[in-house]
């Protein structure tokens, strides 16, 4: 048995709410909606599905990215997942990354038939229930925590550029936490033709709680915060409006998005000390699994569909960088301005009139110099 809610805020500094998230019912194939707080479902034969996506993009164009994310994976799991006859975790855990794969498609081709919104994009965190294991489709940096035994534990890795530093060991993860450059992602759903999706799962246990959320909450909520959230409250409905409310105390400088289920039943087993916890990658060929083995690397310049360039999040439109990415990540360096290489377009007609008004007056100083020094006949 599963109980679940969510909810999503604005926050106290955005105009708009670019979050979404849903929840549904696989077996029912329907959307489950929390007008009366906390929901309760059995885990059915084809699951639950809970996804949290971050838009971005300026103006609708977050907004519509999320949505559309939301409702393409929602929608792809009826037709690729509901309807096998006989479901197995391979299949499930196939289905999950084929929707998170065409939601990015439908996306982005959205964005190349509407000019007005090229560059929009969404980050993703799709977790899909399967008998007693979550499968968890992650891209950008929204989050899925196991709360468990009375501890904190992240799921997920964030695609950002401050993952990547930490990964290789430039930086410390209290520089990340704290660098201003912390909203830089290195994958989204929808700006790129392409995406890798980072594909991992999680057996469950008695008393469980899953908690997804946007980078609202995880960019200025203490993992302490959400632990001790927790372990205090066991109605998710009031676990997710005290997280919220939490982020808005620090000031709500994002859009806030939670999503809780605790999970119990029967057909958990208890807590083992011996039992396997955190970011576990699911083997399946086309995921981020296939470059497990590669060193860890400061992504390329120059993007390729392996490693798209990075993105920044909460901006008018997410620009990729192309330059500066470790001073700018470590703040030793100048500060990355997405606009330089267009003031330097506009200021090199100026450049070059200046250039050929110069060249003109030493021309002419040059002639009367040479004819003033000719004696005339």
């Amino acid at each position: 048995m599963v109980r679940l809610y969510g909810a999503t805020d604005v926050g106290h500094t955005r105009e708009h709410n670019e979050d979404t998230f849903l929840v549904a019912d696989l077996e029912a194939g329907a959307v489950i909606h929390f007008d009366h707080g906390t929901e309760t479902r059995s885990e059915g034969a084809h699951g639950l599905l809970f996804t949290v996506a971050d838009g971005m993009g300026g103006a609708a164009a977050g907004e519509i990215a999320s949505a559309m994310a939301a409702q393409v994976v929602f929608e792809e799991l009826l037709t690729r997942w509901r309807t096998v006859e006989q479901p197995t975790a391979e299949l499930f855990a196939a289905a999950i990354k084929d929707a998170a794969e065409a939601a990015n498609e439908r996306i982005h081709a959205f964005a190349r038939e509407n000019p007005q919104h090229r560059g929009m994009g969404t980050t993703a965190t799709v977790a899909g229930l399967f008998r007693d294991t979550v499968y968890i489709a992650q891209v950008g940096d929204s989050r899925a925590y196991l709360f468990r035994d009375n501890k904190l534990i992240l799921l997920t890795r964030d695609q950002s550029l401050m993952q990547r530093l930490v990964d290789a060991g430039e930086i410390s993860q209290e520089q990340a936490e704290a660098s201003e450059r912390r909203n830089i992602i290195l994958q989204a759903l929808g700006p790129e033709a392409t995406v890798k999706i980072d594909l991992t799962h999680q057996q469950l246990r008695l008393g469980d709680v899953l908690i997804l959320c946007s980078d609202g909450l995880s960019g200025v909520a203490k993992a302490a915060d959400i632990e001790a959230a927790a372990r205090e409250e066991s109605d998710p409905a009031v676990l997710c409006h005290r997280l919220i409310a939490r982020a808005n105390e620090l000031g709500g400088p994002d859009n806030i998005t939670v999503v809780a289920a605790r999970f119990d039943g029967n057909g958990l087993r208890s807590v083992q000390h011996t039992d396997s916890v955190g970011h576990q990658v699911y083997p399946l060929r086309g995921t981020l699994a296939d470059d497990e083995e590669a060193p860890v690397s400061l992504p390329p310049l120059a993007p390729t569909p392996a490693s798209p360039s990075p993105l920044i999040k909460n901006t008018p439109m997410a620009s990729p960088l192309i330059t500066g990415l470790r001073a700018a990540a470590s703040g030793s360096g100048p500060r990355i301005d997405a606009n330089t290489e267009e003031r330097k377009a506009r200021a090199r007609p100026i450049m070059m009139l200046l250039l050929m008004f110069g060249l003109a007056i030493s021309v002419w100083l040059v002639w009367r110099l040479f004819f003033a020094a000719v004696p005339t006949a």
